[in-house]
Parts: C-alpha cells; structure tokens; sequence
C-alpha cells in the first residue's frame, strides 16, 4: 500500500531536513493513524508540491517528526479537465466531489442551473461550498493525490459559457446529442470543459447558451446516469482517451 499523505500549508523543508507535522493532520497522523518510526509519509501542499518522508517520533497526540528524504514539484495533467457539475439534492453533490477527486479531475464548478431543485443562498451556499472543498481536500489525501482539484465559487450560466468560450473542447452532457462522447476529437493540450446537468436536465435556453460559446451536446452511453455519477463516469472516460489514463 502508498504511504499516507498528510497536507501541510507549505513544504519549505529540503532533503535530510527534518518536518514537524502539528495541528488537525498532526493529530489525525498520532492518535488516528498510530504512525509509528520508521512508516512512510508523503507531505504535499495540495498544489502539487510533495515530500516522500520517514517517520522519526511521534510526540504528545498531535505532532510528527518526519524526516524529509525527498522534495519533488508534479507538474500540471495536460490536459486540464474541469467538470462543471449542477448542484444534486442533499448529500450527492459530496459524492460527486468526491469520485470525480478520485478518478482525477483537475477542476470542479458548482452550477446553479435552473432546474436544479437545490440552490445555494447566503450562509447555505457558504457552508455547501465549504464542504465541497473539503470533500475534495480528504478526497484527494485518500486517493494519494498531490495535486487536488480546485473547486470555484458556485457559477451561473453566464459565467459556465463565459468559461465554455474559452475552452480548447467544450462538451455538454444532453440526450439530444447526436455524438458520443466516447468518439469525440479531443485536444491533445489546453482546457477540457465538461458540463454535467441537474436531475430535470439542461434546459433548452440553457443549451443554447452554451452552443453559442462553441461546446456541442453528448451522450455518453446508452444509459441514463444521475448528476452525481455522469461527472465521474465521463471524466474517466476523457482521462482514459487523453492518455492521462495510460
């Protein structure tokens, strides 16, 4: 098994140097994981800045000492695949942060569409983002990541065309697309946008909308998914034909 990976606000220390890790990952290191001398530990800062270390001690409940063997810098995936996901009801917009974490999307932007049932105001919408980006940050730590997503404030249509326009491969995921996904000429380079629709799907103005600033409708089976798996399952599917997945 990888070793595990813990976030730090920055990876400052060089080879042979010594890391304390402290805090909420400190304590979730000593107390939770029981990390003992010796284990392996990677540290990142998330954005893709990480260290392979040694366990040296653990001291109290909530501080490591790591010795750092190795500092690397991965480099940005090529190309960059951002998933613009319609808010789900409840908890599946969680669950769609966090697969599509897993699997390896580079961007993810809360949309509130119009026929989604869910819409994010005021503290709601606060505290929903909030945990979004915190689904992506435990996400990306379990699936031994170093560089994790980022997740953008919520978007309107405007702004989810506006971001469409300036894609090298715009894709909206709709019934009346006339080409799949998986036959589609991808950019070797550049911006992937894919949009993922509520439950009630895009609407027309919607869909026009985004025609306009240059993406196209797919389908991506025949089969008809939910908001909070459609994201996953195509974003596998572009990883996989981009070689990022290879």
């Amino acid at each position: 098994m990888t070793a595990p990976v813990f976030v730090v606000e920055r990876l400052d220390a060089g080879p042979g140097g010594q890391y304390v890790l402290d805090g909420p990952e400190g304590r979730h290191a000593v107390s939770v994981k029981r990390l003992r001398p010796g284990e392996d530990v990677v540290l990142t800062d998330g954005a893709g800045r990480w260290a392979e270390c040694v366990v040296l001690a653990a001291e109290g409940k909530d501080q490591l000492v790591v010795r750092v063997d190795s500092v690397a810098e991965e480099p940005e995936p090529r190309p960059r695949i951002t998933v613009v996901q319609a808010l789900p009801k409840g908890d599946r917009g969680e669950v769609s942060v966090e697969t599509m974490t897993e699997v390896g999307v580079d961007a993810i932007v809360p949309w509130s569409a119009s026929r989604c049932i869910t819409q994010w105001k005021g503290e709601r919408g606060l505290k929903a983002l909030g945990k979004w980006r915190a689904t992506a940050r435990e996400a990306g730590k379990q699936s031994r990541r170093v560089r994790f997503p980022e997740v953008a404030d919520a978007a309107t249509s405007k702004q989810v065309a506006a971001l469409l326009a300036k894609a090298d491969f715009g894709a909206v995921l709709h019934e009346s697309g006339t080409e799949r996904l998986a036959v589609a000429e991808l950019p070797a380079d550049g911006e992937i946008v894919l949009v993922v629709g509520p439950e009630g799907g895009v609407s027309p103005e919607e869909l026009a909308l985004f025609e306009e600033a240059g993406a196209r409708p797919y389908v991506l089976g025949p089969t008809v998914l939910r908001t909070s798996t459609a994201g996953t399952a195509a974003a596998a599917l572009l990883l996989g034909r981009t070689g990022r997945w290879g």
